[in-house]
């Protein structure tokens, strides 16, 4: 255990968040999102995990170190709903909840359909599973920028 580390962050996911970089994107999916053969495809090449938690409590542990690209543009991508784009299911407006809190104001998300999601997902840094086993618990987030102290 690590002081001021949230217990859900592994050594695994804490050593890819850290070698992110600004404009680097993250998939955070649920149990029935291909994950181990999508995560072949990027630039980590191997699924990490963040085992028997919610998407939602992921959310939460991921953005207690990873910053988001909001002052510039919506930074997390949700998996749309086919054939219905604009509905949020629960599990996303859990993982809003905590997109907000993280920011300290509303920083709503943006659809990506279903099959653009795993494309997206392959060109991403990395993918992390969680234990969310509601449908469309898939998130894409943009690694933004921590500014120096003046």
């Amino acid at each position: 255990m690590l002081k001021n580390i949230d217990p859900a962050l592994n050594a695994d996911v804490l050593y890819a968040l850290r070698s992110m970089g600004h404009g680097d994107t993250l998939a955070i999916v649920d149990t029935n999102f291909p994950a181990d053969s999508v995560a072949r495809h990027t630039v980590l090449g191997e699924l990490l995990r963040i085992d028997n938690v919610s998407a939602a409590r992921a959310m939460q542990a991921v953005l207690s170190v990873f910053p988001l690209d909001t002052p510039l543009q919506p930074s997390v991508g949700r998996m749309e709903i086919m054939g219905e784009p604009d509905t949020i299911p629960e599990i996303q407006k859990e993982v809003q909840a905590q997109i907000d809190t993280a920011e300290g104001e509303p920083a709503p998300m943006y659809g990506i359909e279903r099959f653009a999601f795993y494309e997206k997902a392959k060109q991403a840094y990395c993918v992390i599973a969680t234990g969310e086993t509601r449908f469309y618990g898939c998130f894409l987030l943009t690694k933004g920028v921590i500014p120096p102290k003046v």
